[in-house]
């Protein structure tokens, strides 16, 4: 579904990243975890076609990216890139002009010509599905953190989207919150759902992860399944961190 070579890519004199390679197979979750700064969320930008990079490929469900891809040249590109793998941002990015239905119907009748009877009829299945029955008509203001998430996640999936990158979907959240966000990421990865996670939540990774990434320093550290990740990590710089983040 994902494949990534030898990724590089810089801002300015600052490498992020210095050759990410890895493979993510449909129904796999991969969860990147790492210090800040470690290139987590640049990765994934640059996976949806977000960020240009510098060098390497990207193929995402059939989509090909390097380093000469253009945002405007390439725009046509891009969007199919965008209908199959879907994007939860860590600050929500709803319409805040918009209700929560108006929201999840907005990019399948837009883009996808869907009627809107048959948008809005999936849409209320979906928030039904997150939870969030009786919250159609509010708007974000109206919502807590963990709902305007949970609207976020049932927007990207209003899309059929063949994977779901998630980058850092609770950091925003407080603990309650961020639970009610975890449960609902839980259940997509029950059901077969292809994501890759930016996290910082141990418990996540360690659960419900097929493989955890450790980035730091723009590089992929270590990889690997989580209990080999945690019960017996090999690199020193993944122990340090375990280290701390225990």
């Amino acid at each position: 579904m994902i494949h990534v070579v030898d990724l590089h890519k810089s801002h300015g004199d600052l490498a992020v990243l210095k050759g990410i390679t890895l493979e993510v197979d449909k129904g796999e979750v991969h969860v990147v975890v790492g210090p800040s700064g470690g290139g987590k969320s640049t990765f994934l930008r640059c996976v949806n076609g977000l960020e240009r990079f510098d060098a390497g490929e990207i193929i995402a469900c059939g989509v090909k990216l390097d380093a000469k891809t253009d945002a405007r040249r390439d725009a046509q590109k891009l969007e199919g890139l965008r209908r199959r793998v879907g994007f939860v941002f860590q600050q929500f990015n709803l319409f805040p002009h918009m209700t929560a239905l108006e929201n999840l119907v907005a990019a399948p009748t837009l883009v996808l010509g869907e009627s809107r009877a048959a948008a809005e009829a999936r849409a209320h299945t979906l928030l039904l599905r997150m939870g969030l029955e009786g919250k159609a008509a509010s708007r974000p203001s109206q919502l807590s953190g963990g709902q305007q998430q949970r609207v976020a996640i049932a927007r990207a999936l209003m899309m059929k989207p063949e994977v779901i990158l998630f980058d850092e979907p609770t950091s925003a959240l407080d603990p309650l919150m961020a639970a009610e966000v975890l449960a609902v990421m839980t259940e997509l990865a029950k059901g077969g759902q292809t994501m890759i996670v930016v996290t910082h939540s141990m418990g996540f990774a360690r659960g419900v992860a097929t493989r955890v990434h450790l980035f730091a320093g723009g590089l992929d550290v270590e990889s690997a399944p989580p209990e080999r990740f945690f019960g017996a990590p090999e690199h020193p710089e993944t122990r340090r961190f375990l280290a701390h983040v225990s």
